[in-house]
């Protein structure tokens, strides 16, 4: 199995043997994916990448995570501003953080426009996006690990103390993560159209060049596919925001069915990652 350090390094990053980064995957491999019509939805198909969604992949912030910057494990994946995706996202945000408190939120600051700033995320379209603590620093809803209300996002702390998901309070790029939704409406051989959307996984790539100078990314670490249950189980609400209650349901009726028959192409972060011999999901 080839890893991260046979593939051209960019931005300097470190991949000599023994380090987080240099035990990743490598970015190609064959993928399984699997596509069918929406349920509650003719005109809408989606396009399931079942390598991702059936492989163990899961959150470990806090709990071995390396970070995407050298020496500051401590962010995880928030160490920088969170553009929002629209209106409605900021919003949303907006009305969340307005639940937050001195004592939940350990930065707290008073007012949208402190929280937030005007940034460029491809040089060129201003967007918005939530602020960083300063120079260096990250994302100013990050509690540290040791404090009294609660260490990590502050919105996703908020989420759990209201008994909502958290993916009610936080930015979409950050609940979304690591899941890549792309949509597009498309022309059939027969001239129908159908709203395709493709959900896969938000590798590298998936932050365009400046991807490859990440220090460490967990989707394709094995340090980050010990999860008890597939993801297509334990991102069970992330994937119903992003395709609908019936669409899922398929989803999940179909991904159960391919672990019952067995995977063609599993996950090499997963497969690296699971003692037993035939790394079922």
């Amino acid at each position: 199995m080839a890893n991260q350090a046979d593939a051209p390094v960019r931005g300097g990053s470190d991949t000599s043997a023994n380090t987080p980064r240099s035990r990743e995957t490598a970015l190609d491999f064959p993928r399984e994916f699997i596509e069918f019509a929406d349920p509650a939805d003719a005109e809408h198909r989606i396009r399931a990448d079942l390598t991702w969604l059936l492989s163990r992949w899961s959150c470990v912030f806090g709990r071995g995570c390396h970070g995407i910057i050298a020496g500051r494990s401590r962010d995880g994946c928030c160490s920088h501003g969170a553009f929002f995706t629209d209106a409605d996202d900021e919003k949303r945000v907006r009305a969340a953080t307005g639940r937050l408190r001195r004592a939940t939120w350990q930065h707290y600051r008073r007012g949208f426009a402190n929280y937030t700033t005007v940034d460029s995320a491809d040089g060129d379209a201003p967007a918005r996006r939530t602020a960083t603590r300063g120079e260096d620093e990250p994302c100013v809803f990050l509690n540290d690990a040791d404090f009294p209300g609660g260490g990590g996002c502050a919105l996703h702390g908020q989420a759990l103390r209201d008994g909502v998901h958290p993916l009610t309070y936080k930015p979409d790029v950050c609940w979304q993560l690591p899941v890549r939704r792309d949509q597009d409406w498309t022309t059939r051989p027969d001239g129908s159209r159908v709203l395709l959307t493709v959900l896969t996984e938000f590798d590298r790539r998936g932050w365009g060049e400046g991807g490859h100078d990440l220090d460490w990314w967990c989707t394709s670490s094995p340090d980050a596919h010990g999860g008890a249950e597939p993801m297509y189980r334990s991102y069970a609400a992330e994937l119903t925001a992003l395709i609908g209650s019936a669409a899922y349901g398929e989803l999940e009726r179909l991904c159960a069915a391919r672990v019952a028959t067995g995977q063609i192409a599993p996950h090499p972060a997963t497969v690296a990652a699971t003692p037993s011999a035939e790394n079922a999901p």
